[in-house]
């Protein structure tokens, strides 16, 4: 400080404060945040300068395990950072304990480009010289010169520009990237290690979104499909010719010239090999670039409008496992858009993609697994996936930690569809997912996980598997226990099949009866009234049950419009139609002035056609005893509600409600004739309105039409026709001009001798002319005159 001169600013001193953490997003480690605080004082101590600064520190924790003293840890950390306030201790353990336990997901590396080191290093390209960033001149230099030197100039320059470091000083030479992009488009069909090593050296630049301008800028993203779709032309070729001399030594297989025929296929075969391993480098590095820039979703919509899904599709064939990885992951991209994953259907890709699952490259398994997630929520494709016979391997991969959450995922969404869930009883998916949901003993369960099995439990093969042993009685422990309801409303999935598995439930309805209260939670209570209400049991004696736990009371008080949500109501109402099976349990529940409660709910839900359906159900119940018959057809309004329901236009409560009615019809005469008079009327009005709308020119109409064909109308308007139109005195119309009311209103006497129509009268009825059967002789033209007056 001495040295400085009088006047000239001094450091005061530095401050640190405002430390905050936080634990790494993806990394196990620690992120300290805190803010750096300059003072500068001038000569006479005045502050001069003062300045803050925003800075973070991140502690990475490599020895972190599952089996970590994280008490311990947090104690070294603190120790040893002094950006740490040993206040801070509390804050550090629990965070310590959070990355302890935070499950390590892929989605990291999922989500990052592909970046330079990622490839695999080409032999074709490997050199003994070392790159220098100031002989890039000279590097450009040797692209002007034959192949062998263009590829030693561009391979010199890729490896500048493996270091990120380089990118911004080989970005501003415009030489050096102008005849970069200038050779790949004039020699690229020359040698396939040229072309790979520029393309490489593009991707570099595609590894960061700012560099991305530069790339289109030069079209290598254009020029890239054309490569594609080039290499993928070759190798249909070397294919054909293969395919071609391994049939010609077949054929001659017996002669003489069979060894050169195999030495000369050998050989094919050999080079064959040699260059695929280079075009699927070129491929893999293409590609990456590609995916890099589909970045910008307008970018990558020109690359779908080439085609770019059925070449990647097409891909899929290969073995090479880092090219499937490039090609899988951008497909993985494409498929959240609806056009690709229709075109994707139509190349077939889910049955390319099934013979990758599984495989030994835990990456690629992980990201196919994620593709066929995607294209999971598309029901053609997960009936592509079980035809492809995935459905037995996704349970398999049930056992690896790794891939577990993606194959559940997927099979969540094929048990979805009803076809499909009787095919997991030929799995091992089933024992997995319950020694799974068994081993969650005090945590809460995936839901997932619950999910899958809910949907499973819904097949009545399925049903029998979750419950051999004792699945039942654990998952009845386990439900009632920690009042889970997901693992309820499996139970109750489970208890709606018929047969060995509903028996099963006769040792537990004592347990569902006592869930059935004000005090548990509704949703429990939903779960277990729905159970209950499965129990159609011959065995099961509904009147102690409902006795033992005074159940009839909580039934009637819920079924009070508004009392409750909808969800339990109709719960209730359900649970009363399985109970009233039982001819002692309907009578009590007649007693109780249930009936009454029912008909008033059924006004409040009567757009409701669960509701309205349930409760006629519940009616049925009720007429079907002798018990209870005379309480519902004497003394309630039920009849008439049910007469009112005869014709819903739902053909459930339709066909509930006839069944009731008939049952009433035959029991109660006055009763029985007010239904077959609403039958009656309603099929009546039924037919008259299918006379007054049926199609006049039908062809299927027998009356119309003569031997010939010919209509007995002819090609007169049907209107026309005299013997349509009646009057009282059998006066009629030939053209229908005069209306009904005018020969009423004759007859009547209302019609003097004065007026127009009088003279008409007169004018028509001449007193010496005879009257035929409809009034007048038929060769008259009647009302001519009056038909031209009143035109």
């Amino acid at each position: 400080m001495d040295s400085l001169q009088t006047g000239d600013p001094r450091y005061l001193k530095r401050k640190v404060k405002g430390c905050t953490l936080d634990v790494h997003p993806t990394e196990r480690a620690l992120i300290v945040q805190y803010e750096v605080e300059a003072t500068v004082l001038g000569e006479l101590g005045i502050p001069m300068v003062g300045e803050r600064k925003e800075c973070q520190k991140i502690i990475r924790l490599k020895s972190l395990n599952a089996h970590t003293d994280t008490s311990s840890l947090a104690r070294k950390v603190v120790e040893e950072c002094r950006l740490i306030h040993s206040s801070k201790l509390l804050e550090v353990e629990q965070l310590l304990f959070y990355l302890q336990n935070r499950k390590q997901s892929n989605d990291n590396q999922e989500k990052k480009h592909i970046s330079s080191r990622e490839l695999k290093p080409y032999t074709g390209v490997e050199l003994d010289e070392e790159a220098s960033i100031n002989s890039i001149d000279e590097y450009v230099e040797r692209l002007y010169e034959d192949i062998q030197e263009k590829i030693r100039g561009a391979t010199l320059i890729f490896q500048l520009a493996r270091n990120p470091d380089n990118l911004e000083e080989l970005i501003q030479n415009e030489a050096a990237i102008g005849a970069l992009a200038r050779v790949l488009r004039e020699d690229w069909k020359q040698s396939v290690d040229l072309a790979t090593t520029i393309i490489y050296v593009f991707f570099c630049f595609s590894s960061f979104s700012q560099f991305h301008g530069l790339v289109t800028h030069f079209k290598i993203g254009a020029l890239c499909m054309n490569i594609i779709e080039h290499e993928l032309k070759r190798y249909d070729l070397w294919q054909d010719e293969l395919q071609k001399k391994k049939k010609a030594y077949i054929l001659f297989k017996k002669f003489s010239e069979n060894q050169n025929l195999k030495k000369e296929h050998e050989k094919s075969f050999r080079k064959y090999q040699s260059l695929l391993v280079k075009q699927e480098h070129l491929l893999r590095v293409a590609l990456g670039l590609l995916l890099n820039l589909a970045e910008d979703t307008r970018t990558e919509l020109k690359m779908r409008n080439k085609n770019i899904v059925h070449m990647l599709v097409k891909i899929l064939d290969r073995e090479d496992e880092e090219l499937l990885l490039v090609v899988v992951s951008f497909l993985k991209k494409l498929s959240i858009f609806l056009e690709n994953k229709n075109d994707m259907a139509e190349t077939f890709a889910v049955e390319k993609l099934a013979r990758l699952v599984p495989c030994e490259h835990e990456e690629l398994l992980s990201t196919n697994l994620r593709l066929l997630l995607n294209l999971s929520f598309d029901t053609t494709l997960r009936s592509h996936m079980v035809q492809a016979g995935l459905l037995p391997r996704f349970s398999s991969l049930l056992a690896d930690e790794g891939q577990r959450q993606l194959s559940m995922c997927i099979l969540y969404h094929i048990s979805m569809d009803d076809r499909f869930k009787s095919m997991f009883a030929d799995t091992d998916c089933i024992p997995q997912l319950m020694k799974m949901l068994f081993d969650c003993v005090e945590k809460e369960i995936d839901v997932e996980l619950i999910s899958l099995c809910i949907n499973l439990a819904a097949n009545k093969s399925n049903a029998r598997i979750i419950c051999e042993g004792n699945g039942l009685k654990r998952l009845m422990k386990r439900a009632l226990k920690l009042k889970d309801v997901l693992v309820m409303k499996m139970i109750r999935n489970l208890s709606q099949h018929n047969g060995p598995t509903k028996s099963l439930f006769l040792d537990h309805v004592g347990d569902l009866a006592a869930q059935i209260s004000e005090e548990e939670a509704e949703e429990f209570v939903i779960e277990s009234l729905g159970t209950l209400a499965n129990l159609t049991i011959p065995d099961l004696d509904w009147q102690l049950v409902l006795k033992e736990f005074n159940l009839v009371p909580y039934l009637k008080d819920r079924l009070k419009p508004g009392s409750a949500e909808d969800d339990l109501i109709l719960e209730v109402v359900i649970m009363i139609g399985t109970v009233s099976m039982d001819d002692s349990c309907a009578a009590m529940l007649a007693k109780s002035g249930i009936i009454p409660a029912l008909i008033e709910l059924l006004n409040a839900q009567q757009e409701d056609d669960e509701f309205v359906c349930q409760i006629v159900y519940v009616f049925y119940q009720m007429v079907f005893h002798k018990a209870t018959r005379d309480v519902i057809v004497k003394d309630t309004q039920a009849p008439a509600y049910l007469i009112d329901l005869m014709h819903d236009s739902n053909t459930e409560i339709r066909k509930v409600c006839d069944n009731t009615l008939d049952i009433i019809a035959e029991y109660d005469e006055e009763w029985g004739k007010k239904i077959q008079n609403e039958k009656f009327r309603w099929y009546n009005g039924q037919w008259l309105e299918m006379v007054e709308n049926r199609p006049l020119d039908e062809a299927g109409e027998p009356f119309l039409f003569g031997e010939d064909g010919e209509s007995f109308i002819g090609e007169r308007d049907i209107m026309e026709r005299p013997d349509l139109f009646y009057s009282p005195d059998g006066i009629t119309s030939t053209d229908g001009a005069i209306s009904p009311e005018f020969y009423t209103d004759l007859q009547d006497g209302e019609l003097g001798q004065s007026g127009y129509m009088s003279s008409v009268s007169e004018q028509f009825v001449p007193a010496d002319q005879p009257v035929s059967g409809y009034g007048f002789q038929p060769e008259e033209q009647f009302f001519f005159n009056y038909n031209n007056a009143s035109r």
